[in-house]
Order: structure tokens, then sequence, then C-alpha cells
């Protein structure tokens, strides 16, 4: 037998022992437990913080500011750079009482003939009712169809000398099927009520009457955009025979021809043109709850209105 179990109480240490080693293995569970807890809502939190729109736009009632909002990506009804989001920026920057000037900054290819024009109308009419404040588009990489549509409000327009700006044109995009269907031995079956009903159907042999039709809705919405450039660039402007062919030009290019004003960022013309270096954003972001929802709608309406007006969708792009 050995010294340990002649030791008296021996069997009580080993179990104390035993014990104890137990207790702190489930301490050391519940630390890790805590630490796990810990780690889950403060990754929660961070997603709150990112994803959840937590007010508006930083008040500055000590100072003057320069307001900013970022029309960015395609102008469309469902998407962030909509008209509704847009205006609402624009409202409540010209409603800011700090507010020394406006700069749209602008990075869109186009999108919506309807949005763009609301966000143009706007622009013209809170320049008419706040004018000492002025509104100028600072242009990034692409001004646009729609999104120039929406600049040539602006009292001026500042790009980079690599921006691509222009594309003054319309177009309606669709697809043509009848020969791949015809191969594949699918037989097409459309019924409406009205001749025209399906209009630019792209399962159907394309109708001369309504490509004609389509064409004379082509021109007059583009006849309408051609009218808001020479409006808003006036005497500035130097018209060429290709200026609204659709035709894009470079920054330093569309300063000569008078699309554009000078050269500036948005930090630059906050600090030498509106003298108010201070930038206060008024973009409206939207959660990604809100963004799924629109999606969810935009996909919806847009089926509806597919199948009971075709699929032609007329877009400066």
């Amino acid at each position: 037998m050995s010294t340990s179990e002649n030791e008296p109480h021996w069997e009580r240490q080993l179990l104390e022992k035993f014990a104890y080693a137990s207790l702190q293995e489930q301490r050391a569970r519940r630390r890790w437990g805590i630490f796990f807890k810990l780690a889950g809502l403060a990754y929660l939190v961070a997603v709150l913080v990112l994803v959840v729109d937590w007010g508006g736009p930083e008040q500055l009632a000590d100072g003057r500011h320069t307001a900013v909002i970022y029309l960015h990506g395609t102008i469309e009804a469902q998407g962030e750079a909509s008209a509704q989001n847009i205006n609402d920026a624009l409202d409540a920057a010209f409603g800011d009482k700090g507010t020394a000037g406006v700069i749209l900054r602008v990075n869109s290819p186009g999108g919506s003939p309807v949005q763009a024009g609301i966000v143009h109308d706007e622009i013209r009419r809170l320049r008419t009712t706040h004018p000492q404040i002025p509104l100028y588009a600072v242009v990034e990489d692409v001004c646009a169809s729609g999104g120039y549509y929406v600049a040539a409000a602006a009292d001026k327009i500042f790009v980079d000398k690599a921006s691509l700006v222009g594309s003054i044109g319309v177009l309606i995009d669709s697809f043509g099927f009848t020969g791949a269907m015809e191969k594949l031995g699918i037989e097409r079956r459309l019924l409406t009520a009205g001749e025209n009903k399906g209009f630019l159907d792209p399962f159907s042999p394309q109708d001369a009457k309504q490509k004609e039709h389509a064409q004379v809705l082509l021109r007059e919405i583009h006849k309408q955009f051609i009218e808001v450039v020479r409006r808003g660039r006036g005497t500035r402007l130097k018209e060429t025979p290709e200026m609204f062919t659709g035709l894009m030009w470079t920054g330093s290019q569309s300063v000569r021809l008078g699309l554009a004003d000078g050269f500036g960022t948005v930090g630059s013309v906050a600090r030498d043109v509106i003298k108010a270096e201070r930038i206060v954003e008024f973009t409206i972001k939207e959660n990604i709850a809100e963004r799924f929802a629109k999606r969810l709608r935009a996909e919806a309406t847009q089926g509806a209105v597919g199948s009971l007006l075709g699929s032609g969708r007329s877009l400066f792009r």
C-alpha cells in the first residue's frame, strides 16, 4: 500500500480535487459562453448601425455648411436614386438654416425620363424659392442621359477631366425572339383587346406601324430633353451637329462644349466656390429591409406592367 493511501482522509482530498477541477471547468465554460454572447451582441449592434436609418442629417446650427446629396446609379422609381429620395434630400438641404450652398454629387448612367424630370423640376423650383442658396452639380465618373438631364438644372456643372458626360438621347430597349421560337417549335398565343395592345411584344414579329409610333414617342421625349439642356445651359452651350445624337464626351471636352463649366470636386467646390468648407451629407440612405421591400414591389409592378403594356421601356440611357 502506498504512502498516500496510508495518509488520513486521502479519499476526501481526492474528491475535493475532482470537485475543484470540475468547478473550474464549469467556470471556464461560462466565461466562454459570456464571451461568445457578447461578441454576438456586438456583431448585431454593428449590423444595426450599418443598415438602420437613425435619422436625418447632422444639424449644424452653429455655422454655415455645404449640403451634399449623392445621386448614384440608375435613376428609377424603386431605387436609391428615385425622385422621392433625391427630392426629399433636396428639400431638407434647402430648408436647413445653415446651408450656404448645395452640391449634387452625380455618378449616374441615366434611367427613367419621368424620375429624372421630377428631380429636374424640383431643383428649378427650389432655386426659385431659395435664390440665396446656389446648387452645383459635381460629376464623378459618369453623368449621362438622365443624370445629365438632372444636372442641367444646376447653377453650374463641375467635372473631372476624365469624367464621361452627355448621351443626350432616348431609347426603348427590347428583344426579338421570333426566330428562336420558330426553331424550337414554340408558338406564341397572344390575346389582346385593341390591335396595338401587344405593342413591341418581343415574342411577335415587329409591326412597322408600331415601330414608327415608338419612334414618334422617342422623338418627342428627345425633344423635351434637348429643350431642358438648352434652357439650363443657355448661352454657355456651344452646339454642334453631334451634341444631341447620344454621344458622350470627356470632362475636358464637355467644358469646351459648354456642357460643363469647369473642373472641381465636392471638396474644392465647397471650399472655393460656396466658401463653406464644412460638409453635411443629406443623402437619404435606405436600410436593407427597405431596399428589399422596394425591390419586391418593383419586380411585381414591372411584371404587371409588362403583361399589360408590353416589354418596351423608354429610358434616358
